[in-house]
């Protein structure tokens, strides 16, 4: 398997650099945690993703048997996981949705439909507990909390990481032979309030995720991202330095960054993907690890941490830019869908 590298950006030796600083981290279970030391499933998966596509494939199985442990029997996962048990035990339809992605992702890059198949029973509990949270309307609340309520609302940027979950589910299913429809029209159904109903979700738009995750997802795609790429280019990109994480702060983070370089990867604008990528290898650290942000203004980094989840995230752009593994295009792939609506939804976008 190859390993991935932009040329005059990294080499495959620092991204398998970057991926032992991801093992590095992770704890006797195999578990991968944030700094501060919880573990939540939807950056646990990032990472693993990350080590497979640099041919750390050991490190990553190991990881996802710490998420087959550690899933409850709702299918979900608690929001976080300190020293192998629950602090925080709500569970996030993100979290739950992201494992679909992560056993899609294994399969592409290394083949092993045998492990596809161990995993599959723990993506089907995941994606099921994920649509059950699906309102009438299209979107999916962010939550089921410790007691068993869903939440009130739905996130823009948790649902759009949702969509890409659900599809990847579709084509994993199928692939073993087990389809499920019913996903496939979650996934339209949630495509469709991300593309035509903004309503349906809580303002985070400070933050940039909110800004180009809808695209990342794959549910807005052509002249509709270009557009939506365009109107906040110049809040959130700081150029030579990366992306804001959130719009009234002198903060640019590696992980957003490295999203808005898949991002840009997807909708075909190789040009300034790399441009973004380059601009943030300044959060590098010797080792191969990185920073998870950098106060321009003060000129400090901020957090004072280096992050797997940070690491992982590089490592998916240099293999989307470098199309090194099978899996390189998982991202770039979740818009090629068209959304079939069903039911009386009733706008002009559905009529369309």
């Amino acid at each position: 398997m190859s390993v991935p590298a932009v040329p005059g950006v990294i080499t495959a030796d620092q991204v398998v650099a970057t991926a032992r600083s991801i093992a590095a981290v992770q704890d006797d279970e195999g578990g991968v945690p944030w700094p501060e030391g919880h573990i939540d499933a939807w950056n646990h998966v990032e990472c693993l993703m990350a080590m497979t596509a640099a041919g750390l494939r050991d490190e990553a199985r190991r990881g996802y048997g710490w998420l087959a442990r550690h899933q409850r029997r709702d299918g979900s996962w608690p929001m976080k996981v300190v020293n192998g048990e629950a602090v925080e035990r709500g569970g996030e339809s993100n979290h739950a949705a992201y494992v679909a992605v992560g056993i899609w992702h294994d399969l592409l890059v290394t083949g092993d439909e045998a492990f596809a198949a161990s995993a599959w029973p723990m993506v089907t509990r995941a994606l099921n507990f994920v649509v059950e949270l699906q309102t009438a309307r299209g979107e999916i609340v962010w939550e089921r909390d410790a007691h068993g309520v869903p939440a009130a609302y739905a996130l823009l940027t948790g649902s759009s990481s949702i969509c890409q979950g659900l599809r990847c589910g579709v084509l994993l299913g199928e692939r073993l032979g087990d389809p499920q429809p019913d996903w496939e029209l979650a996934a339209d159904q949630l495509g469709h309030a991300l593309a035509a109903h903004p309503e349906a979700f809580a303002d985070k738009s400070r933050f940039s995720m909110d800004w180009y995750y809808p695209v990342l997802g794959g549910a807005v795609r052509g002249p509709a991202g270009d557009k939506r790429l365009a109107e906040e280019w110049d809040t959130f990109v700081v150029p030579g330095l990366g992306v804001r994480c959130v719009s009234d702060q002198p903060w640019v983070t590696g992980a957003e960054s490295c999203e808005l370089v898949l991002t840009l990867d997807a909708m075909g604008d190789r040009e300034r993907a790399l441009r973004v990528f380059a601009d943030m290898q300044h959060l590098r650290h010797e080792d191969g690890s990185y920073w998870t942000g950098w106060q321009f203004v003060n000129e400090k980094h901020f957090p004072h941490e280096r992050s797997a989840y940070t690491a992982a995230a590089v490592i998916l752009a240099a293999d989307a830019l470098s199309g090194a593994t099978a899996g390189a295009s998982i991202f770039r792939d979740a818009g090629a869908y068209d959304v079939h609506i069903t039911g009386d939804c009733g706008c002009e976008h559905a009529r369309a």
